[in-house]
């Protein structure tokens, strides 16, 4: 509940409330604990009082109960008793306004990225491609930016990626080693990827990122990304994350400290964000999670435990509910306590035994101070959430998604006919052709004797072809340009040198 001008997340037993205050609400947190702890019922009480307080929330459906959050709920016979344990007066049943978005364009609003805008080096970690493999990858990168070809979808990846290995000596010179075995790895894992349905996810229309930074009658947009299908595709859900996160940190203007954030994104899942990834990498969204927050945005991650998220990023975690873990194992005792080593002791109870013992909707909690400390940690219980428990029929979601002001905006189909051309011209040209047609344009100007020397009457032209603006032209188009001359060597690069030998 938002109440003077605090975020009530749950309360003592005797009754002390512990809130997180919106002007450290971009401080960052963490939700933690075992399956069926209560996990998705702190988020969801977190996410509605946000919305109350005027600040937009970004959170991944993985398992459908959110969807409630755009109904109202019921006060149930449990309910009230929480209600009344808690002494809560002036609860109400209600919905809020809600947008529901899914990269397969089924469940919500298209969620839709090009290529191009995730980058080389974020494509990189999704892959999990070698140093090596990245530097082939950045490179295919570095081409299609020099030589303006649109990278959208995976197919125009391939398409560009092929290009490059049919035309890799040349292009080492100019940008560095470049191997038919690297190229080869990043072609199979994005075959992985697309299996996973990555499809679906790149192309156009791309996501406007401020979309997301949207009220509705002074409460914030909740965005909910049904991810219930899409969580069974990891790699691509982890993709989808890191996209995201990268979005909103190039994306969003620097604001510094504010009253109150200007949007919280809940991570679900967060492990996946992070598993198997080299230091090197790690060290790029290290980064982005420290210097967002002057962005006005906070970040909380979800997982079972703790040591699911790196040191580095714990560190800047200041916001913290652990629900209970159990200990059955010597790993699951270090579990738990490395996650009661985390908050500031309270001499009432021993944190570790606290944890293993809290009830479910229970939780150790510490949130940060006025002064941004953290405050000593309390065993409490968590408010009940305010709108509807549970899945929602395709009819309300229909109505949910046909009454959004963003209804059609992102329904238009991705164009991967691109590809599709590039492939076709880089199979169907034939260098030699290509040379036997550069041969007869100058034969034809300057007839079949020998090649006039520098500073004659007559050299060939650097380029004949009149010149016209490549805004506009597909990837097709371009790349196919691009490769009838480097085949031919006439236009533009090392047409002297090659009649030089042709005419000796």
């Amino acid at each position: 509940m938002y109440v003077d001008n605090r975020i009530l997340v749950g309360k003592t037993a005797a009754l002390k409330e512990l809130c997180i205050l919106p002007n450290m609400a971009n401080r960052h947190g963490l939700i933690t604990g075992a399956s069926g702890s209560g996990k998705t019922i702190t988020l969801k009480v977190m996410a509605e009082s946000f919305s109350d307080a005027g600040v937009p929330v970004f959170l991944a459906d993985v398992k459908g109960d959110l969807a409630g959050t755009a109904y109202p709920g019921e006060v149930t016979p449990k309910i009230q008793e929480r209600l009344d344990k808690l002494d809560i007066s002036g609860f109400e049943a209600k919905s809020f306004p809600v947008r529901f978005w899914d990269l397969y364009g089924e469940a919500g609003h298209h969620l839709r990225a090009t290529v191009q805008s995730l980058g080389s080096e974020v494509l990189s970690i999704i892959l999990g491609l070698s140093e090596a493999q990245e530097g082939n990858l950045a490179v295919a990168f570095k081409i299609a930016e020099d030589e303006d070809l649109p990278l959208n979808t995976i197919a125009d990846l391939r398409a560009i990626l092929q290009f490059l290995a049919d035309n890799r000596s040349e292009y080492s010179v100019r940008y560095g080693n470049i191997t038919t075995q690297s190229i080869g790895a990043i072609q199979r894992n994005l075959l992985i990827l697309q299996n996973q349905g990555a499809d679906k996810f790149f192309g156009q229309p791309m996501l406007d990122i401020n979309d997301f930074f949207q009220q509705d009658n002074g409460r914030g947009i909740i965005n909910i990304l049904d991810a219930v299908k899409l969580f069974q595709s990891p790699d691509l859900y982890a993709a989808f994350l890191l996209w995201i996160l990268n979005e909103l940190f190039s994306k969003s203007p620097e604001v510094g400290d504010l009253d109150k954030p200007r949007l919280v994104f809940f991570f679900d899942e967060a492990h996946l964000l992070f598993n198997n990834m080299p230091s090197y990498r790690l060290k790029r969204i290290v980064q982005i999670v420290k210097l967002i927050r002057s962005r006005g945005i906070g970040l909380y991650f979800i997982s079972q435990a703790p040591t699911d998220i790196p040191d580095e990023i714990l560190a800047q975690l200041g916001n913290r509910v652990q629900h209970t873990l159990r200990a059955y194992t010597p790993a699951d005792q270090k579990t738990v306590k490395a996650a009661a080593a985390a908050f500031r002791v309270n001499s009432e109870f021993d944190t570790e035994t606290a944890i293993r013992e809290l009830g479910t909707g229970e939780a150790v909690i510490s949130f940060q101070n006025e002064k941004g400390a953290p405050e000593i940690c309390e065993c409490a219980t968590i408010l009940p959430p305010q709108s509807r428990m549970g899945v929602i029929d395709n009819a309300e979601r229909e109505a949910i998604i046909n009454a959004s002001p963003l209804h059609g905006k992102y329904s238009v189909a991705p164009n991967t006919a691109a590809a599709e051309k590039i492939r076709a011209e880089i199979k169907a040209s034939d260098p030699n052709q290509a040379q036997a047609e550069a041969l007869a344009k100058y034969q034809t100007q300057y007839g079949n004797g020998p090649l006039k020397k520098e500073g004659s009457a007559a050299k060939p032209a650097t380029k004949t072809t009149t010149k016209t603006t490549r805004r506009g032209k597909s990837t097709a188009e371009k790349a196919g340009e691009r490769f009838v001359t480097n085949a031919a060597g006439a236009a533009g690069r090392g047409i002297v040198g090659w009649f030089k030998k042709l005419f000796k």
